[in-house]
């Protein structure tokens, strides 16, 4: 932060409302502590080029997957929320804005009638044929502007102005969060469908050596504890599947709050490809860590927050100097005394005004001002660290996604081998159980071994995939579908309209919204003299 003029150097004048300088300090971003490379780079399925990750579901070339990101984009409700906020900042904006122009004190307007009391003397103000009774009628408009000498208002413009930039960076952060929400969820359902899908081929499995332990055991060449452990064995297997589904339903009523659904069936909407985990190409583009200061929108949010709090502190400095305001009053007043109209007030024998400057200064204020501006300064220091904090959690996020994918990987390659064996155990032991030449104890271990197998693989297949989702949230891609679209659906701006006059800010259905920044950031920010929006 870097100090802009002191107060000394601002002269007094009435020009000073429309140029003078602004107390207070102009925000200047802190350094961030970001790493030149990926802990992984090395790797040879990340790619440090450029990406813009707008659509990077689509790498898993899932229609299904495709169709729940643009239904939930549409219709969750923590989405539209955020919007509303966008609209709510907007509005706050305009406040700001008409604080810097002449602000209305009061418009009055009387009538009275006035009669003299005939028991009093003509020479004390009593009734006489000169005065008689007689109407009287006046109106009068009152302002004062201060004028902007310290920049306080134009601060409090320019506070507003990126706390409005602020909640539409917020309103992407939650984007982001919701397509990888979406995503995850989505990949946790095809996930347990193919465990509960595997569960059940292990049942069928299962129940044929119990038949096989069965038929040995009547024909005498085995004991009953065969059957006993193969039983056992098979109502194991049995109960994971009421657990899984428990798992599944949970999953489904998540995805469903995520699309802004009510509980009904999900079956025209999964119904496709049951039970295949959705699965990415070989190669991921990450770029390099730096490119998460213009892409995340939450650290958007925590600049754009310091900056907002830094012209707080203009606008709490300017009080520690005297404000100078003109105020005025215009109206008109007429009698009908002496035969006079009461429409003289409304023409120019009747007009009355009053300007002049007035003065203020907090002198005895016991430093309550000053502890003010050190709240508002230790308040920003905290925004800046809070700043800081949030690109080294950006880059723990994106580092956390890239292990769980690469890792993932390797681990799916590994189990795949390990079912493939597994099998091949299962289908010799079993063979050699019936020929005599193997104990059941074999058989049941293959089983086992078989199932394990194939239910962690079907868990590191998700896990690489969620892996994916999560490199992708932390590198803040998705926000971009917004663009062009407005930040609540149209049934909720028609709902506004009908309810209030939004003029400029909520457009009328079947036209296109206002223009919004993309990823907002300071270059956006607009003049801190506007003209007030009606």
């Amino acid at each position: 932060m870097t100090r802009k003029g002191g107060a000394a150097g601002c002269a007094i004048v009435l020009a000073a409302g429309l140029a003078g300088c602004a107390v207070g300090p102009d925000f200047v971003t802190p350094p961030a502590p970001v790493a030149d490379t990926w802990l992984e780079w090395r790797s040879h399925s990340l790619k440090s080029g450029a990406e813009e990750y707008r659509d990077w579901w689509r790498v898993f070339h899932d229609p299904v997957l495709n169709q729940l990101i643009d239904i939930a984009y549409a219709q969750n409700l923590t989405l539209l929320s955020a919007g509303t906020k966008v609209l709510q900042a907007r509005a706050e904006l305009g406040v700001a804005i008409g604080e810097f122009y002449p602000q209305s004190q009061s418009v009055s307007s009387a009538v009275s009638y006035n009669r003299a009391s005939n028991a009093t003397p003509a020479s004390q103000g009593g009734n006489s044929t000169t005065l008689g009774n007689f109407w009287a009628d006046r109106w009068m408009a009152s302002a004062m502007w201060e004028v902007d000498i310290w920049g306080k208002f134009r601060r409090g413009v320019e506070s507003a102005d990126t706390t409005y930039l602020a909640s539409i960076a917020s309103y992407d952060d939650v984007l982001v969060t919701l397509l990888g929400d979406v995503a995850q969820t989505y990949i946790g359902i095809r996930t347990i469908e193919q465990q509960i899908a595997i569960a059940r081929e292990n049942i069928v499995r299962q129940r044929e050596a119990v038949r096989i332990a069965r038929d040995r055991y009547h024909g005498g060449a085995s004991t009953m504890l065969d059957v006993y452990q193969s039983e056992n064995v098979l109502a194991q297997t049995e109960a994971t599947v009421p657990q899984l589904t428990i798992e599944l339903r949970k999953g489904q009523n998540a995805l469903r709050v995520l699309l802004g659904m009510a509980p009904e069936p999900l079956g025209s909407l999964l119904a496709s490809s049951t039970g295949k985990i959705p699965s990415p190409s070989g190669e991921v583009v990450v770029g390099v860590p730096a490119d998460l200061l213009r892409r995340r929108p939450d650290i958007r949010v925590a600049e754009l927050r310091a900056a907002a709090q830094s012209a707080q502190i203009g606008v709490a400095e300017a009080e520690l100097y005297p404000a100078i305001s003109i105020t005025g009053a215009f109206g008109g007043m007429a009698s009908n005394v002496s035969g006079h109209s009461l429409v003289q007030m409304f023409q120019p024998l009747g007009r009355a005004f009053t300007i002049g400057p007035s003065f203020k200064w907090n002198v005895l204020n016991y430093g309550q001002i000053t502890n003010n501006v050190r709240l508002q300064d230790a308040t920003l220091q905290q925004y800046l660290v809070d700043y800081q904090n949030t690109v080294l959690n950006a880059q723990r996020e994106v580092e956390d996604g890239i292990s769980k994918f690469l890792l993932s990987r390797s681990q799916a390659a590994f189990l795949r081998r390990s079912v493939t064996e597994a099998r091949g155990a299962l289908k010799i032991s079993l063979l050699e159980y019936q020929q005599g030449t193997r104990d059941f104890t074999t058989v049941l271990t293959s089983e086992e071994n078989l199932y394990s197998a194939q239910n962690s693989f079907a868990v590191a297949s998700g896990n690489v995939s969620t892996g994916l989702v999560a490199v992708f949230r932390g590198l803040g891609g998705g926000w971009q579908i917004r663009e062009g679209q407005g930040f609540v659906d149209p049934a909720t701006a028609l709902d506004m309209r009908a309810r209030t006059n939004w003029g400029e800010l909520l457009s009328p259905g079947g036209q296109p919204p206002p223009p919004d920044p993309g990823l907002p950031g300071a270059q956006d920010e607009g003049p801190k003299i506007r003209l007030p929006e009606w």
